[in-house]
């Protein structure tokens, strides 16, 4: 089933009815959807609050505060969409990878995969491993009502990409030593990473998200050939994997101007684009048959609400004429960003484009 498509058997609910399933399926909406990539967290004091004391990887594991914090920014913010909160190394914690995320550095890894023995070490994800996501999935929806959820994991190129060099990186020259160096090893670490990433959004979309996005933050790093050759056919099967739920599968990396086309033919309903490309120029080379996500710069945001307008109000003219909008940063909300001018973001995104 494809995400243009009802529910099999079954009448269209008030979320499969929202603006940002309808934008995402490439049909008419009320006005362009919105949410934020990390909408839910630093920028928010009442995510620090709630997470006071509690280390970000123990936070990812409760239930109940999943939950909450999930739910912080769509009652804040009035966006279109929850993002469910977690992080892309969780599944690789779960089923036992040593590694921690370090405040002002990232995901940290113990001891770095760089051999075929260490490929021994990523075992099969099972729900049982991640039932906290269960868990939480059934207590956001039962509170989100028509509001749609989206599930997320970290795509195998970037995770492969944290796993090999042991943490965050500018040249990723482990990773690609092995990826130049080592194909058959390589190509046998992203389908493991491939099937990790596919069972971790089944989990999510099983328990009740309604959408999901593959985050391939690191993609940027590659030339459009390389991509092709030695990470689309990992990201492919991460998505054919959820194809038949039916839910609309976004992509998204940042960077990726030069491979928005390839992320496409991997297999999205729905291509993230970062702010270094415009809308329209995005959709000419990711080509007919998807809807789009994007794009204005984070930085925006720290200038006045006369400028803030000014650049959304480019967004959504390029944005115009597109089979399928939904409007987004180019990339993550910014710790220090100020919560208001988000607030104001999402109402006028929505004044803006009312029919």
């Amino acid at each position: 089933m494809s995400a243009n498509q009802s529910p099999a058997g079954q009448q269209p609910t008030a979320t499969y009815d929202s603006a940002f399933m309808k934008a995402c399926r490439r049909e008419p909406v009320p006005h362009t959807p919105v949410w934020f990539m990390r909408q839910a967290g630093r920028s928010l004091p009442e995510y620090h609050k709630a997470r006071e004391g509690i280390a970000m990887l123990d936070s990812c594991t409760r239930p109940e505060l999943v939950a909450e914090i999930t739910l912080q920014p769509v009652r804040r913010h009035k966006v279109d969409a929850a993002v469910y909160f977690s992080d892309i190394v969780v599944p690789l914690k779960a089923i036992g990878i040593d590694l921690d995320i370090k405040p002002g550095v990232g995901p940290v890894v113990e001891k770095p995969i760089r051999t075929r023995a260490d490929l021994a070490r990523l075992r099969d994800l099972t729900p049982e491993d991640v039932s906290y996501v269960t868990e939480a999935v059934g207590l956001l929806t039962a509170e989100l009502g028509p509001t749609p959820l989206i599930g997320f994991a970290g795509a195998p190129f970037t995770l492969a990409s944290y796993l090999i060099e042991g943490g965050p990186s500018r040249t990723y020259e482990n990773a690609k030593a092995i990826m130049y160096g080592d194909p058959e090893l390589w190509a046998d670490l992203l389908d493991r990473l491939a099937d990790i990433t596919a069972a971790f959004l089944k989990v999510q979309i099983e328990a009740g998200a309604s959408a999901v996005q593959l985050f391939d933050s690191w993609a940027g790093a590659l030339a459009p050939a390389d991509y092709r050759r030695s990470v689309l056919p990992a990201s492919a099967k991460v998505l054919k994997a959820v194809e038949g739920y039916g839910v609309p599968r976004i992509h998204f990396g940042v960077g990726t101007g030069e491979l928005l086309g390839l992320m496409g033919e991997a297999g999205a309903d729905v291509v993230g684009v970062d702010w270094r490309v415009p809308l329209d120029e995005a959709a000419r080379r990711v080509g007919p048959g998807k809807a789009l996500q994007g794009n204005l710069d984070p930085t925006v945001l720290f200038t006045s609400t006369e400028v803030v307008e000014a650049k959304t109000r480019e967004v959504l003219d390029a944005a115009k004429g597109l089979e399928g909008h939904i409007f987004n940063l180019g990339h993550g909300v910014m710790p220090n960003t100020d919560p208001d001018s988000l607030t104001r973001l999402a109402e006028y995104v929505h004044t803006q484009t009312a029919l």
